[in-house]
C-alpha cells in the first residue's frame, strides 16, 4: 500500500504542476478581443480623445470622436448629429437627424430609402397600400 500511496502522490502533484504552468501561460498571453485576435490600430481607437485623428483613419467606426470612441454622428443612434444625442425608441439616426424608417419618405425602411414623389411610406415600405 505504501508504493501505491506514492504513485498517487505523484500523479496529484503532475496534474497540480501541469494545471499551474497552464494558468500562468494564459496569464502570459496577450488579451484577445472578441472575435479572438487584437489589432494595435483599433486597440488606439479608444483614445481619439487624445488623438482624433485615429478617427479618420481606414477601419475606424467614423470619423468623430465621442466619449472617447470613434463614431459617426451621420448614422449612430446613440451620437445623432452630436455626441450624446440619443434617438428615441423606434427611430433610426439618417444624416444626423432621428427619423421613423416606418414611416419617413426620405428613409422608408433604412437610412436613403426614397419613396417615389406619388408614393407615401407605410410600414417601412413604399407604396404598402
Amino acid at each position: 500500500m505504501n508504493k501505491s500511496m506514492r504513485v498517487l502522490f505523484l500523479l496529484i502533484i503532475t496534474i497540480v504542476t501541469a494545471s499551474a504552468i497552464t494558468v500562468s501561460k494564459a496569464e502570459e498571453e496577450e488579451p484577445k478581443s472578441v472575435r479572438g485576435f487584437t489589432n494595435r490600430f483599433l486597440a488606439g481607437i479608444n483614445y481619439c480623445k487624445i488623438n482624433p485623428r485615429v478617427c479618420l483613419e481606414e477601419g475606424s467606426a467614423g470619423p468623430d470622436c465621442c466619449k472617447n470612441k470613434c463614431v459617426n454622428v451621420e448614422i449612430d443612434s446613440s451620437n445623432c448629429g452630436k455626441c450624446g444625442k440619443k434617438c428615441p425608441h423606434q427611430k433610426i439616426c439618417c444624416e444626423g437627424k432621428c427619423v421613423n424608417p416606418m414611416n419617413n419618405k426620405k428613409h422608408c425602411g433604412k437610412c436613403g430609402n426614397k419613396c417615389e414623389e406619388t408614393s407615401s411610406c407605410l410600414y417601412g415600405m413604399c407604396s404598402y397600400a
